[in-house]
């Protein structure tokens, strides 16, 4: 299974939520996006802990299964479709959570998260924990 971590399930995973500490376990990929990657890093700055965190987090993107997902011209043009969608449905959900739902569908992956409005996305492949 390929996943793709949500800023809320990295969060989980650190406060040992089972359900999320075992999804990501039983991962053969976990991807990381750079949107998450700076949503993190902004809450680490924002916080007491910025060098135990960004270590915490260096070591978890070292790991042998986790990859550091780019984003291509298929994720923009799936960006703006979704967007689009969401606008027309009347649904809005943050711009980052879109950026991060047309990174998940463009390498093909679920996105693994806390947040119930990624269900709003026609096509994605979610669980939310």
């Amino acid at each position: 299974m390929k996943i793709l971590l949500d800023t809320s399930a990295y969060v989980g995973f650190k406060r040992n939520m089972p359900d999320i500490v075992e999804v990501i376990v039983r991962a053969e990929q976990v991807l990381f996006s750079p949107i998450v990657l700076g949503e993190l890093m902004f809450g680490f700055r924002n916080g007491t802990r910025f060098k135990a965190n960004m270590e915490d987090l260096d070591k978890f993107l070292g790991d042998q299964v986790v990859k550091v997902a780019p984003i291509g011209h298929i994720t923009s043009d799936r960006y703006s479709r979704i967007a689009v969608d969401l606008k027309l449905k009347g649904t809005p959900i943050p711009t980052n959570d879109i950026w991060i739902a047309a990174q998940t569908m463009e390498h093909g992956a679920e996105i693994i998260t806390t947040d119930k409005h990624f269900k709003n996305i026609d096509g994605l492949v979610c669980t939310i924990l």
